[in-house]
Parts: structure tokens; C-alpha cells; sequence
């Protein structure tokens, strides 16, 4: 099983960076798909929590959206929306965010709101949901988006989730305490903040990949560690966890 395509290293990638003692808010799309390939291969006791207020779910498809009924099906408990947020999450009990987003800058910032100007934009996008409060709050945030100039942006159009600002230490300047994002997996590599000014670096490549995609795809002029690895490529365990679970996902969506 060594052939793989570029969106299923994305996600087995971004489960890797989960570990067993994970409280984390989970993201619908592929955050969620990463989340969950996470509990059923090397972090089983792993705590998913979706913005619904379904604690320690999982789900033997991914859902649809925050409301769907297998999360609550399977979660060890459902709170109301706002203890979720005023408890859980602002009380700082969830140690990592996992987000996707339309667009991202190289502070990563996200952006989930417009694209254009906001009074006449160009696409009206579904807009932050609890993704501005999570990645304030959480005390890091992981995010998952296909590298493209699209999506990679110099600037963005606006700001809906906070990543590091303006870059160096304005989330302090802010007040917030938690790390904010920390990586940020790819189709095509890892990138994760400079220590110091914040701007995201890459890291690691993927098997295959060659340093001018990144650049190709990435709407700034991305810089690069000063030691890169080559991200290992999927087990054949991984694989299969990930295919099985989109495969039940596709087969009961279609159903419905």
C-alpha cells in the first residue's frame, strides 16, 4: 500500500501531531478526518470535542457538520453550547484546536469570512463559527489546509481567527496566553512558526516533493528551515484507518 495521494499524507500527517493526552477541538472537515484517524490508530484515549458540546466523541463516520447526530450518539456526554464555551474552552481545559480556513497569511492568521472587500466581496464565505474563540483559547492550535496561492495569501481581506497578529510577540501585546497556532500541515509539507519572529517556516517536505512546488504554490515568498526532514510517509496501517473510515463515511452519507 505504498501509493498515497497528496491529501491522504495531508491528514495522516496532521493526526500524527496528536497524542494520547489530547484534549482537542475539533474542526469539521479535514481536521475532523485527522482527529479521528488519530483515536483509531496511535492515541486511542485521545478527548474529541466538538463545537456542538459533544465531549469524548467518536464517531464511526465523520459527521457532516457540528450537528450531526453520530457525535452525540457517541460521545460520552453532550453540555450546552455555551458551558462548551465558557467552561470548557475558556476555562482553559482543551489543549489543542485542530482548524481548517479558506485562507491563511504567513502569520497564520486565518480567514473565514470574505474574500474581496468586506461591504462587496467577491465570495461570502460561512464565516468564523467558535473558530475565533478556539484559537484564542486553546492552548495550541494545529491547522490543515492544501498549499495553494489561493489559499496562502500575502495579505488577507480579513481576520477571523488570530494566529500570531502581526508576528513576533503581538498575541502577548494582546494578552493571550495560550501558543496559538504551532504547525501547519500541508499537502505538500509542515510549516511551523519561527521562535522568534513567528513567520512560518517550513520544516518538513513530503516524499516526492520538491522544494519549488512549495514555492510555487505559496502566495509570499516562503522561507525554509535551515534543516528540512522528509516527512515519513503513510503506514500501511495509516492508510487503511484513513480509507476505511472515508470509505463507511461515503457509504452512509450516500444513504442518507
Amino acid at each position: 500500500m505504498s501509493d498515497f495521494t497528496p491529501t491522504e499524507m495531508m491528514t495522516i500527517a496532521a493526526a500524527r501531531a496528536l497524542t494520547n493526552d489530547d484534549v482537542c477541538f475539533v474542526g469539521i472537515g479535514a481536521p475532523s478526518a485527522a482527529c479521528n484517524v488519530a483515536r483509531l490508530t496511535h492515541a486511542p484515549d485521545i478527548t474529541l470535542i466538538y463545537e456542538s458540546g459533544t465531549v469524548g466523541t467518536k464517531p464511526d463516520v465523520l459527521p457532516l457538520s457540528i450537528g450531526d447526530g453520530e457525535l452525540c450518539d457517541t460521545a460520552l456526554f453532550t453540555v450546552a453550547v455555551p458551558e462548551m464555551f465558557r467552561y470548557w474552552l475558556q476555562g482553559g481545559h482543551i489543549t489543542t484546536g485542530f482548524l481548517g480556513g479558506a485562507q491563511i497569511d504567513k502569520f497564520a492568521n486565518l480567514n473565514t469570512t470574505v474574500v474581496g472587500p468586506y461591504d462587496h466581496p467577491k465570495v461570502r464565505l460561512p464565516g468564523g463559527g467558535g473558530a475565533p474563540e478556539i484559537a484564542s483559547n486553546c492552548g495550541q492550535i494545529f491547522i490543515t489546509m492544501a498549499l495553494s496561492k489561493r489559499g496562502f495569501v500575502e495579505k488577507l481581506p480579513f481576520i477571523t481567527s488570530m494566529g500570531h497578529g502581526e508576528g513576533g510577540n503581538h498575541r502577548e501585546r494582546l494578552g493571550m496566553k495560550t501558543k496559538g497556532p504551532t504547525r501547519v500541515i500541508t499537502d505538500l509539507c509542515i510549516l511551523e512558526p519561527d521562535p522568534v519572529t513567528k513567520e512560518l517556516t517550513v520544516v518538513s517536505i513530503h516524499k516526492g516533493v520538491a522544494r519549488e512546488q512549495i514555492i510555487e504554490n505559496c502566495g509570499w515568498a516562503i522561507k525554509f528551515a535551515d534543516e528540512v526532514i522528509e516527512t515519513p510517509p503513510p503506514t500501511d496501517t495509516e492508510l487503511s484507518v484513513l480509507r476505511d473510515i472515508n470509505a463507511r463515511t461515503k457509504k452512509a452519507h450516500e444513504a442518507a
